[in-house]
């Protein structure tokens, strides 16, 4: 199996299960490497209610890296970093400090309107939603900009609610920030919790995939797991997806470094 980069844990406040239990649940699938992504903490308490608290991080750190044994799956240590005004001001240093094999990078607010939190979702129908989706990317654009993440996490996430603009809008305000993902030299995770969301769709779309292959963005994927019958959720799909747009490679990581291998 393609490895599974997006996995939570209880200490992200919203997801449930025992950590090995994920892992269990991965090795029944029989996957040979598996990363534990949380949402990563800060001292500023940025969305506090949907992460892990900066003391606990060392109980996270432990929590993963309790799970290695010689036998698969493999199981990494990384992290989900938001984007948000002065975030670098702790995540340049923080980051750099930690021994993280993976760092997604996600926007998940605009402003203080968290936009795919199901509570806030009427927000959508009193705004411009071709302006928001705009807003979004320009968010990503400077994410990618940081140079401080690894993977572009969930990239069109602002569709999980079916909220989006028109294809012609849409590939006009993505490209720019495509170009600057491809400088940054990050990839691009293929996202299947959008198949458990309203939307019914992969993150990313196939038009924006296509959009990323001419670029020559490398690609991951990664289930969102916030339960262990989650892991690898209908990864088969993602990996047709990644072959029809023109994929024949996808990229691992260890240490933060990118290793290409051959998709099945």
């Amino acid at each position: 199996m393609i490895p599974d980069y997006h996995i939570h844990t209880i200490l992200c406040k919203h997801a449930k299960g025992d950590i090995g239990d994920y892992r269990k649940v991965a090795c029944e699938k029989s996957f040979s490497e598996i990363c534990f992504t949380d949402h990563a903490p800060n001292p500023d308490e940025y969305d506090s209610k949907h992460r892990m608290g900066l003391a606990q991080f060392p109980e996270y750190k432990k929590m993963v890296l309790s799970l290695s044994e010689d036998k698969p799956p493999v199981v990494l240590f990384g992290v989900e970093a938001d984007y948000y005004e002065n975030c670098t001001c702790f995540l340049e240093d923080w980051l750099a400090e930690q021994p993280l094999d993976l760092v997604i990078g996600s926007v998940h607010y605009i402003e203080n309107w968290g936009f795919d939190n199901p509570n806030e979702r009427s927000v959508w129908d009193s705004v411009d939603v071709t302006n928001t989706w705009r807003i979004y990317f320009q968010l990503v654009e400077r994410l990618a900009d940081t140079r401080l993440f690894d993977v572009a996490g969930h990239l069109d996430l602002p569709k999980k609610f079916g909220y989006r603009p028109s294809d012609k809008d849409l590939k006009e305000i993505v490209q720019p920030v495509l170009d600057r993902i491809a400088i940054a030299k990050m990839a691009v995770e293929l996202n299947t919790s959008g198949l458990r969301k309203p939307v019914n769709e992969i993150y990313p779309s196939a038009m924006l995939l296509s959009l990323a292959y001419e670029r020559e963005i490398p690609i991951c994927f990664g289930s969102d797991a916030h339960l262990p019958g989650e892991v690898g959720y209908r990864f088969e799909e993602a990996l047709n997806l990644a072959k029809d747009v023109g994929y024949t490679h996808a990229v691992r990581f260890s240490g933060r470094h990118q290793i290409s291998y051959p998709l099945p």
